[in-house]
């Protein structure tokens, strides 16, 4: 199946299996797409509430998105809804603007992917370097273990408390640590146990997901014990019943204002549906169709929006928990998506006995999966400092700021290191010459006196055209080899320094001879005019030809001297 197709993968694999095949997959889809739902169903509450909105929204999202995304997307077993990754940049827009600005930007963000996909631009993924998702990601968790303290501590703020930015949120926290309830603590230390601790029960732990369990000591312990904790219902009200579409009213006005939260919206649904793509990939042995997964994300994105949801991408967690159930096509996406719609209709009045500490603590285990601490420690102690410069600031900068800026930031500061090591790694040397007939050095060319050569190795951009005025002549020299077997491409820049030199040539009386000139850079030499002004016959295929060149100009150079010597002294 082709990789770069605009062709939703589901429909290729229903074309090109078989019946049989295909019934003796489905259960096996079907089986794991209840299980994913089931993983995903506290998951999804959890995170619209850290995104400032209902719980029941982030039910939306997966319903809606997550059923688009699987129909139409390039993955075989992406399984797409809310994501931590999310849940602060929401929070902002629907603290500061609003559903209305949140509606605005996810649809800006939808249309932008789809573009994305249409243009083929999935190979989007390979020019984000390591170090910053690794950086954005850590920063992301650390606020989300942020937002999620105050929950987990049942503190209490007092009305009209800002709680917009991570410094605001860390300021509240220092001013009211003091209201903090031991219930609420008790609560959402026994969850955040259940959750590390209940995968390592065995066969037990790994059919059944930690978070539905600690949902359920949640909500058993605090009727049982009588606590004074918040849960849900005492804070949300909860909407059960089937998302209905609400068509939004949109001015230029907004959208104008929320054209950046739009591109910043796809920009992470783009990374983080690729990034889990690729995941899923490895797990499986299969290649995803990075542009149909791109415009699915997109309509996905648009769906969940206008039927109440949030932003959606690729969740890596929920994918995984598909591959180890057996899923191997969308069609255990969908079932995930189908089944919580049964939820949200039959059982969603229960989701308000939930305390918010397990909420707070379901976020918390969420926050330390996403950290990858393990990979940030690693790259500190083995990148370049260039390198950890970039991850450290991208870190802080997500954590400060938001995350366009930390990744603006941080691709300037690669793009700026990639030049600098790019431009170090090309050389401009010349020839060494022997005069001793005895040198051990072996493999010598003989050369005339007045032949210079000079070799460049490595793309001449601007980074490193001051290199080309290394380049010198004797006052013996009469012809210039420049060797460029070793230069990949040439732009503008290079182009005006090697216009500069045959100048510098020109005026000490030297010509100019070009030895293997790759495709690219003879592409930009002759629409500069450049082989013109030199002379075709001046560029040679290899070096041995440029010296041979060289020897037969020089020989006809002293032929003509001889026979004008000759005419002379005949007339005399």
């Amino acid at each position: 199946m082709q990789r770069d197709k605009i062709k939703p993968i589901l429909f290729s694999i229903i074309k090109h299996s078989s019946k049989e095949e295909l019934k003796e997959q489905l259960p096996h889809d079907i089986v794991s797409g209840i299980v994913v739902a089931i993983v995903a169903l506290p998951l999804s509450i959890a995170l619209a509430i850290a995104s400032g909105v209902g719980p029941e929204q982030g039910l939306y999202t997966a319903i809606v998105a997550g059923f688009l995304i699987a129909f139409l997307g390039g993955s075989r077993v992406q399984i797409s809804g809310p994501t931590a990754a999310f849940a602060t940049i929401v929070a902002g827009i629907v603290a500061t603007d609003g559903i209305d600005g949140l509606v605005a930007a996810t649809l800006i963000a939808g249309v932008l992917l789809v573009v994305m996909g249409l243009l083929k631009l999935g190979t989007i993924i390979r020019f984000v370097p390591y170090t910053i998702t690794t950086g954005f990601t850590a920063g992301i968790a650390v606020t989300i273990v942020i937002g999620q303290l105050k929950d987990f501590f049942g503190l209490t703020y007092p009305a009209g408390t800002a709680t917009v930015e991570t410094a605001d949120k860390v300021s509240a926290l220092a001013a009211n640590f003091g209201t903090f309830n031991w219930q609420a603590l008790l609560v959402g230390a026994v969850c955040l146990a259940v959750l590390f601790l209940w995968p390592r029960l065995g066969a037990l732990g790994a059919k059944v997901p930690s978070s539905l369990v600690a949902v359920i000591v949640g909500m058993v312990m605090v009727p049982l014990f009588g606590m004074n904790v918040n849960t849900i219902g005492d804070l949300y009200t909860i909407n059960a019943g089937l998302p209905e579409l609400h068509v939004p009213q949109l001015s230029i006005e907004l959208l104008r204002d929320q054209l950046p939260n739009g591109i910043t919206i796809a920009i992470l649904a783009a990374i983080e549906s690729l990034l889990s793509c690729v995941v899923a990939d490895s797990m499986i042995s299969s290649h995803h169709r990075c542009n149909m997964e791109l415009v699915a994300q997109g309509v996905g994105n648009m769906g969940s929006v206008l039927f109440g949801g949030i932003p959606a991408t690729g969740a890596i967690a929920r994918t995984a928990a598909n591959v180890k159930s057996g899923g191997r096509t969308p069609v255990a996406g969908m079932v995930h998506a189908l089944v919580l719609l049964v939820v949200l209709v039959f059982l969603m009045p229960y989701a308000a006995l939930i305390p918010m500490p397990t909420i707070a603590a379901i976020l918390l285990q969420v926050a330390y999966n996403m950290s990858g601490w393990r990979n940030f420690a690693h790259l500190c102690h083995t990148a370049s400092k260039g390198a950890i410069a970039t991850l450290l600031l991208t870190f802080m900068l997500t954590i400060v700021f938001d995350l366009v800026t930390a990744i603006a930031v941080g691709m300037l500061i690669t793009v700026v290191l990639f030049m600098k090591m790019v431009s170090e790694e090309t050389e401009v040397k010349g020839w060494q010459y022997y005069c001793d007939a005895d040198s051990e050095v072996t493999h010598l060319r003989e050369l005339p006196k007045s032949v210079r050569v000079y070799e460049i190795n490595g793309p001449m951009f601007f980074g490193m055209t001051d290199r080309i005025t290394d380049i010198s002549v004797k006052e013996f020299t009469k012809y210039l080899i420049i060797r460029m077997r070793g230069v990949p491409s040439l732009d503008s820049s290079g182009m005006n320094a090697l216009e500069n030199l045959y100048d510098y040539c020109e005026e000490n009386g030297v010509k100019l001879i070009f030895s293997h000139a790759n495709e690219q850079p003879m592409k930009t030499m002759r629409r500069a005019g450049f082989v013109d002004l030199v002379g075709e016959e001046h560029f040679r295929p290899n070096i041995d030809d440029a010296i041979a060149h060289a020897r037969e100009l020089l020989e006809a150079e002293e032929a003509a001297k001889g026979v004008k010597g000759a005419k002379v002294e005949k007339a005399a």
